[in-house]
């Protein structure tokens, strides 16, 4: 056991990560029953959704799971409320100021985590009270942090600034790269991409037979004048990137990115006009798994690498 095991109640620090239209209850409660930490993403839900999503995932396990909420998202409070009254005892709180709501979620007696990017929200996480920090770098996919600093770099950048409890998020699909992120200061990783490709994502089969596809370079972060975000290259793909090679304003950005585009792609497999949003590991992800065998081998390989390595 180490500090994630220990403030989670889990067997492993692998945390699924709560990813928009992939993370509902089947792959949380999969993960969560696998000894990891599952995440519902409940930034593509509307409260009551949310709420039936907590519902069947606390009938599928016994095991500790937990919500992601991305502070942007306009319904925040009244997740917020969902959760509260669901009894949900983890919550992953994401893009925004971790300031806003983990004293609130704190004094409820809630276990606080916050996603971050720079050393300079490591230290406002540090300020607000969080049990532990995400630093997810730049490999990432889905919305993203605009310095585009790497992991291994962001890693020990954030290790020197906090005593926090630390997780690793960005390019961690496997044992070995999860061995790399410990040695770098991390007690924890957040594994999106490869949980994307899982019998019980619910992503779109189309979407998930892209990720297999994927080869180094396939994916890109566009839309920075927007809001970051990391995307397999599609046909929407090359449309914004020419309209960001014309000098296109954030306005005419916005235009083009319309509504729905992440449902679009990932949820109802509209390849060519959907977001895929995806990380550059997708490049080494090769076949779709059970969730919890994901688990087991990404353990396998961490607790074989570091045999091998003698750490």
């Amino acid at each position: 056991m180490n500090r994630i095991t220990s403030l989670f109640g889990t067997r492993y620090p692998i945390i699924q990560a709560g990813m928009i239209w992939c993370s509902g209850w089947e792959l949380a409660s999969a993960v969560s029953n696998a000894g990891g930490l599952g995440l519902i993403g409940s930034g593509s839900m509307y409260p009551d959704i949310l709420r039936e999503h907590i519902r069947k995932c606390k009938a599928a396990t016994d095991k500790p799971f937990g919500v992601n909420l991305p502070l942007i998202y306009p319904q925040a409070a009244d997740h917020i409320n969902v959760i509260l009254e669901e009894g949900v005892k983890i919550v992953f709180t994401s893009a925004g100021n971790p300031a806003k709501y983990t004293s609130f979620f704190k004094d409820k007696g809630l276990t606080v985590v916050h996603v971050i990017a720079n050393t300079k929200f490591a230290r406002k996480c540090e300020e607000a009270g969080v049990d532990a920090i995400v630093a997810e770098g730049f490999e990432a996919g889905g919305h993203n942090g605009i310095e585009e600093t790497t992991t291994m770099t962001l890693i020990p950048m954030v290790r020197e600034v906090t005593t926090l409890p630390l997780i690793a998020a960005g390019g961690i699909g496997t044992g070995r790269a999860m061995l790399a992120a410990f040695a770098l200061g991390a007690e924890g990783v957040q594994v999106g991409s490869r949980f994307v490709a899982s019998e019980e994502s619910s992503a779109h089969p189309e979407f998930k037979r892209r990720v297999l596809e994927a080869k180094d370079g396939d994916t890109a972060l566009i839309l920075k004048k927007v809001i970051p975000v990391r995307l397999i290259k599609t046909r929407f793909y090359d449309q914004v990137k020419e309209l960001e090679n014309q000098g296109g304003t954030r306005e005419q950005l916005m235009e083009l990115l319309g509504h729905g585009r992440a449902k679009k792609g990932m949820f109802e497999g509209n390849i060519e006009e959907g977001e895929l949003e995806i990380g550059q590991v997708s490049g080494l992800i090769r076949k779709i798994k059970p969730a919890g065998k994901i688990v087991e081998e990404i353990m396998q390989e961490f607790e074989s690498a570091r045999k091998e390595f003698e750490i």
